[in-house]
Order: structure tokens, then C-alpha cells, then sequence
């Protein structure tokens, strides 16, 4: 007995520290976020009932339950509990829905094809997302440096832009080395969140009131056409939410649930009631309540933790545009870029140069053009709300596609999409105060992405019609047969129909073939990753001809050299030396001439433009550039 409980043990434990360290490192990628929200959405929220400054108890009761309540119902229940049940294999975010929605398949049904372009407008919401965060949270950090100094008022926008300047800088060199940190920071942060609320708590204990969901529909219910406003400003403090979903796939479900409801919530929650009960007190206090709560002697260091805080949340968000921009790729949404693997294992894994500093473009104008926290406030909750709302819908069509039953899928997520759509209609009476700056980042990306979509229908129709059939380019090569020479060649293709053009172009003009062809197209899944054992399928076509099907994750980056080697190992080709191997590849040129229908003309010359700045495929494919011959292509559409 005692032998076999302590075999037991063993692997329980080395679970639970596992568990622990996984909990721990999720709070500085995950909550970044959310966490550093108490910093202004109380403030904006009040702020929006009384600009002069003095609000009532009320009014403060009112706005401390509707935040609880939000966080309560938004990010527990709904992200944290159920929607996170809804993953694809292990991965969450909205491209992982849009990957069970299936593109390749959305042709079948017209309401599959419009989930699709919803589901492209809430990746592009993302981008919108990510420009916005860094720039309120570290501009509402540096601005807890005017509480006792308000001279350095003109100081706090320039301080902000050098930080965030150096942020995007290092990006190129990878981030894994401060990543280590960001979970024990985050936790910090949470700790002195929490005892700085308690602090306020125990001066004011009728805040505690605010804990029942009446003072929030009660002060609503009287509050008139402010009432909206105040949802707006209350929804800042669930903004972030999305992280749970979108991260799940590095951490786990449960890790995530272990540190919000351990850590992240009653830390929020006692913080946003310790600054409810100072303005309950203090109404004055109402510019920055975060930071009145703490003592004078810990004011400047709290502002060096909350500045490495943001910095964190903003890390977060930027690695997150990264790995959105790689899904997108991979399921044929954006043109195939640069994208730069670094030695991180969960923070900075990769870095796309055109994203970063395009994002720092962005991110830079927002800070400067907007100039406080208090004017971001408004630009930042619409582009946030509607992606929850999207989210939501998706995750409609997912449950009711799995067959779960419609009657609760309609009662649960329709209640939900009804309090994200509230949220929506709140948050957009700041669309001409700020809110048009992310939509306007939405509505770019995500006509470049439909641009793209479309575009590569297309030019593979237009490739499928250009391409000989296979049967008759074995018919035309056992009657005409080529000089074969020593030697093995790999022609890669964008199909698995047809014969690559780069082969029967090069036979058509040279008349020569190698003994051993790899015909080679490399196929992504609808899953975030493949196996070795089905990575590979391979098909003979004629003598010394296969055509090898490499398929890849929609979360892995393509190497065609790697999967060759598996394919090699598991003995479905012939063994060969890579490393004198030669890579055949079409160098594509588009043509816009508004002959094909789908795209206008101008967009087709849109298209074309995006194609010929695409990264080259024998680079995105991990191919040595001393290896590759380019066939030039050309096509008109």
C-alpha cells in the first residue's frame, strides 16, 4: 500500500508543480492586459459621470458593482468557464474558430462563407486591439508621475514614446530573455493591487456593498442616457479578456483558470474596491484613484511597477499581432512575409519585421495624436467589443456545427452576444472621440485580407487551368521521353492537382529531367499541428516522378528541407543528400487586366502589388537560397 502510494505521488506532484509554474508564467501573457486595466477604466468610468471631478456615492457604488459584475460574467463565466471549451485541438483565438469553420470548405454554404468574413474581421480587430493597448497603458503608468508633480505634466507623452520606441526596437533581437520575468513582475503587480484595495476597504468598508449586482442596476436604471456612457467606461476593465482564449493553447486551460481565480481576480476585485471606497471618501481623487490609494513614500516606485507592468501588457499584445499574422498566413488570409524565429520558447518565439514596426507606427501616432489616457479611453473599448461579440458568434456557429444542444447554445451564447452587443452600443458613443482610430486599422486589414482571399481563388483557378493534367503529362513522357540525368530535384508547387509548372516548363524548353523528381506541395491543415506520422503523404506518379504532400499546422512555420528529412526517415522516399538537392520554384508575375471576374480592376492591381512584395517562397519555405532555381511565370487575371 504504502509502496504504491508513493509511486502515485510522484507524477501528482510533478503535475502540480508543472501546474504552478505554468499558472505563473500565463500572469504576464495572459493578464497583462486585464491586469494593468485598474489604472484607468474606474477613473474613466467616473470620470464619464462627472467631469468636473465630485461623484456621487451612488454613482460609485453604481460603477465598482457593474465592474465586478462585468468581470465576473465576461471573464469567468464566459471566457474563462465556457468558451474556452470550444478550442481546436488545445489552441483558442479567433483564427483557431476560423480554422473549425474550414475556408477550404466555405463555398458549401452561404452562412459558412459570411462566418468567414466575420471571422476575418475580428483578426483584424486584433491589429486595432494591439495598437491601442500599448499605447493607453503605458501613457496611463507615466501619468502617476503628475499626482505629486503635475509640472511634469509635458513630460509624460515624450517619456511614453521613448519607452514604447525601445519596446519595438528590440523586438528584432527576441524577447525570451526578459520573458522569464514577466510571470513573478505580473505577480507582484497583483499583490500590491491587491493590498493597496484592502488598504482603501478597510478605510471605507461600505464600499463591500457594491458586491451585490443592485447597486449597478439600480444607478443604471436611474442614471438616464449617462447610463450608456458608464457601461463604455466600465467595459476598460474587462478589455484583455480575449487573451484567455486566444493564449490558451500555450498554457492549458487550466493553469489560466488556476491564476485568475486565485490570483487576477480577487486582486482586481479588492483593488477596484479599495478605489471605490477613496472616492467614496475623496471624490476628488477621481483623476487618478489608482494611484491615490498608495502612500506618498510609495508613490514613485509604484509608478516604476506600474510602467514595468504595461510594458508587459504591451510585450503580450505585440507577440500576440506576431502570431496572429503567422496563423493568417498559413490559412491564406496575408501574403507570406519575413517572419524571424528567436530563441523564446513562449514569449518571442518569432518577430515579423513588417508587423512590428508597422505596429510601432501606429502605436507611436496613437500616443502622440492622442495625448492622455483619458482621450485613448474612448478609441480603445469599441474595437474590443465587437471582437468579443464576433468571438461570441463564432463560437455560436462551432457549438451548434458540434451538434451541442441548440435550445441551450441559443440561451447561453445568445445571452452573452446580447451583453457584448450592450457593451458594442456603449462603447461606440466615443466612435467620433477616438473610436474611429481602430476601426479604421480594421477596416485596412481587413480589406487587404478579403483583397488577398480572393485575389488567390483566383490565380489558383487561373494556375489550375495553366497546369497539364497528370495523366497526360505521363502519356506525353513514356511517348516523348526526356534526357534523365544523376541527381534529385524537388519542384514545389501550390497544389496537388495537376503538374507544377516549373516542371513542365523546364522540360518543354530543356528537354532534360532528373532521374528522381519530388513534386512538393505543402498543405495546411485545418488543425494548429501535425504529427510526423501524418505529416507526409506520399503518391507515386510515373517512373522516378512522386508527388509528396507535406502538411503543416496552421500554428507551424513551413520547412520543406525538415519534412523531406521525415519522409526520408520513415522510409516513404528515397534516401538522397539535401544538401546537393535543387529546388525548383515559380517566380510568378500578375498581371491585372480585369479580365477575370471577382476583383475589380483596381483591386486586382492591388492584389498583384501585394504578390510581388510577398516574402520569396524558397525563404518562407526554409530552402537555401544556393539551391533554388526560379522558373518565371506569367499570368494574366
Amino acid at each position: 500500500m504504502n509502496v504504491t502510494a508513493n509511486i502515485g505521488t510522484v507524477p501528482h506532484a510533478r503535475a502540480a508543480r508543472s501546474w504552478g509554474a505554468a499558472a505563473l508564467a500565463c500572469m504576464g501573457v495572459v493578464f497583462g492586459d486585464i491586469g494593468t486595466s485598474p489604472l484607468y477604466a474606474l477613473s474613466a468610468a467616473a470620470k464619464a459621470v462627472s467631469p468636473g471631478g465630485d461623484v456621487s456615492p451612488q454613482a460609485v457604488l453604481g460603477i465598482v458593482s457593474l465592474i465586478f459584475w462585468s468581470l465576473i460574467i465576461v471573464i469567468s463565466i464566459k471566457y474563462a468557464i465556457l468558451l474556452m471549451r470550444a478550442d481546436n485541438h488545445g489552441e483558442g483565438g479567433i483564427l483557431a474558430l476560423l480554422a473549425l469553420i474550414s475556408p477550404r470548405r466555405a463555398k458549401q454554404s452561404r452562412r459558412r462563407a459570411l462566418m468567414v468574413v466575420v471571422g476575418l474581421i475580428g483578426a483584424a480587430l486584433l491589429y486595432g486591439d494591439g495598437t491601442i493597448t500599448p499605447a493607453i497603458s503605458v501613457l496611463s503608468a507615466i501619468e502617476g508621475i503628475k499626482l505629486y508633480a503635475p509640472q511634469m505634466d509635458r513630460a509624460v507623452v515624450p517619456l511614453t514614446v521613448i519607452i514604447l520606441a525601445l519596446l519595438f526596437a528590440i523586438q528584432r533581437n527576441g524577447t525570451s530573455w526578459i520573458g522569464g520575468i514577466f510571470g513573478p513582475v505580473m505577480l507582484i503587480w497583483f499583490v500590491v493591487m491587491g493590498v493597496l484595495g484592502i488598504m482603501g476597504i478597510a478605510r471605507t468598508p461600505a464600499v463591500l456593498a457594491a458586491l451585490s449586482p443592485l447597486p449597478a442596476i439600480t444607478y443604471l436604471w436611474h442614471a438616464g442616457p449617462v447610463a450608456l456612457v458608464v457601461i463604455g467606461g466600465a467595459f476598460l476593465a474587462v478589455t484583455g479578456g480575449e487573451a484567455f482564449y486566444a493564449d490558451m493553447g500555450h498554457f492549458g486551460p487550466f493553469p489560466i483558470r488556476l491564476a485568475w481565480f486565485g490570483v487576477a481576480l480577487p486582486a482586481l476585485t479588492l483593488n477596484y474596491f479599495g478605489q471605490g471606497a477613496l472616492l467614496l471618501t475623496e471624490s476628488g481623487a477621481v483623476d487618478s484613484p489608482f494611484y491615490a490609494l498608495a502612500p506618498q513614500w510609495l508613490h514613485y516606485p509604484l509608478v516604476v511597477l506600474a510602467t514595468a507592468a504595461t510594458v508587459i501588457a504591451s510585450q503580450a499584445i505585440i507577440s500576440g499581432a506576431y502570431s496572429v499574422t503567422q496563423q493568417a498566413i498559413q490559412l491564406g488570409f496575408l501574403p507570406r512575409m519575413n517572419i524571424v524565429h528567436t530563441a523564446g520558447q513562449e514569449i518571442g518565439q518569432i518577430y515579423v519585421p513588417f508587423i512590428n514596426w508597422t505596429l510601432a507606427a501606429a502605436t507611436l501616432a496613437a500616443v502622440i495624436g492622442f495625448g492622455s489616457s483619458d482621450a485613448l479611453a474612448g478609441a480603445y473599448g469599441i474595437a474590443v467589443s465587437l471582437l468579443m461579440a464576433i468571438t461570441t458568434l463564432m463560437a455560436t456557429f462551432i457549438a451548434l456545427h458540434w451538434k451541442h444542444n441548440p435550445i441551450l447554445v441559443y440561451a447561453v451564447n445568445g445571452s452573452l452576444l446580447g451583453l457584448d452587443l450592450l457593451f458594442f452600443a456603449a462603447t461606440s458613443t466615443k466612435l467620433l472621440e477616438g473610436g474611429w482610430f481602430p476601426l479604421l486599422i480594421t477596416f485596412i486589414v481587413a480589406f487587404l485580407m478579403l483583397t488577398w482571399r480572393k485575389g488567390e481563388e483566383i490565380m489558383n483557378k487561373v494556375r489550375l487551368e495553366a497546369r497539364e493534367p497528370t495523366k497526360e503529362f505521363v502519356k506525353h513522357l513514356n511517348s516523348n521521353p526526356p534526357l534523365r540525368v544523376p541527381g534529385t530535384a524537388v519542384v514545389l508547387g501550390r497544389m496537388v492537382k495537376g503538374m507544377p509548372l516549373a516542371l513542365s516548363h523546364n522540360i518543354k524548353c530543356n528537354h532534360v529531367l532528373y532521374e528522381n523528381v519530388l513534386l512538393v506541395a505543402v498543405v495546411t491543415t485545418e488543425t494548429p499541428r501535425v504529427s510526423d506520422e501524418d505529416r507526409v503523404v506520399v503518391t507515386p506518379i510515373a517512373d522516378g516522378i512522386t508527388r509528396v504532400e507535406l502538411h503543416v499546422g496552421f500554428m507551424e512555420q513551413p520547412d520543406v528541407p525538415e519534412g523531406l528529412e521525415v519522409a526520408m526517415a520513415r522510409g516513404q522516399i528515397a534516401k538522397c543528400d539535401l544538401s546537393r538537392v535543387i529546388y525548383y520554384t515559380g517566380h510568378e508575375t500578375i498581371i491585372a487586366s480585369g479580365r477575370r471576374p471577382g476583383l475589380a480592376r483596381w483591386r486586382q492591381e492591388l492584389f498583384a502589388f501585394m504578390h510581388h512584395n510577398a516574402q520569396r517562397p524558397g525563404a518562407y519555405f526554409k530552402i537555401p537560397s544556393a539551391q533554388i532555381m526560379e522558373i518565371g511565370i506569367e499570368f494574366e487575371i
